[in-house]
């Protein structure tokens, strides 16, 4: 895994044995990564990431979303074929599978929560785990192509609980370059959509290549 300036190989573990890196670091860190190396992940840091998910912010404080955990070979080859043969997902040593639960959400916020809280609650869980391992010197990937019918039967979500991201996580085997980026202009507004903001990086380091990509 390739960060900008500080690789998580040269932080200096604590006395527990994490790795402590401050939050610049561990977005700058994190890269999605496709190739995982056999080694197996602690248990402990499983737990780690469970404790970053549970800290989720989520519409209501409902939590609208169910997180399987998947160690299983089988299954793990069961959501790789639902991937569409994206074979690093059985690779990997664990994925997490992230569920939308729109009756959760449903019984506060009616056709709002079933339709859109409990995808953004799930999503943002989603994001939480991926950097969670990243400060953790593990790597992963998110994954949204996939057939949701076929991923909610490998997991047996059921009642209509909509998976929404399978999220590989495991100790790196490769090392992606940095990916570019759309201008700042391309996302970012003032007040009113498409008046850009008036932005420049205070640290360089953030900055990434551009790419013109329209829209």
């Amino acid at each position: 895994m390739v960060s900008s300036g500080t690789s998580l190989s040269s932080r200096v573990p604590s006395a527990d044995g994490r790795v402590k890196m401050d939050y610049s670091e561990v977005v700058k860190a994190r890269h999605s990564v496709r190739a995982f190396q056999k080694k197996p992940v602690e248990e402990e840091k499983i737990r780690r990431i469970i404790e970053a998910i549970n800290l989720a912010p989520s519409a209501g404080d409902l939590q609208a979303y169910e997180v399987v955990v998947v160690k299983d070979p089988m299954l793990k080859d069961k959501l790789a074929r639902a991937a569409f043969g994206q074979n690093f997902v059985s690779e990997a040593p664990v994925c997490f599978v992230f569920i939308a639960y729109p009756e959760r959400s449903s019984k506060k916020y009616g056709r709002r929560g079933s339709e859109l809280y409990c995808l953004q609650d799930a999503a943002i869980a989603t994001t939480y785990a991926m950097l969670a391992a990243t400060s953790l010197g593990l790597s992963s990937t998110w994954v949204g192509a996939f057939d949701e019918e076929a991923a909610a039967r490998a997991v047996g979500a059921t009642g209509g609980k909509r998976p929404v991201a399978i999220l590989p996580v495991g100790y790196a085997a490769e090392s992606p370059e940095n990916t570019p980026r759309r201008p700042v202009s391309d996302i970012v507004s003032l007040d009113t959509s498409g008046a850009p903001y008036p932005f420049s990086f205070m640290d360089k380091s953030f900055e990434r290549p551009t790419r013109d990509l329209k829209p």
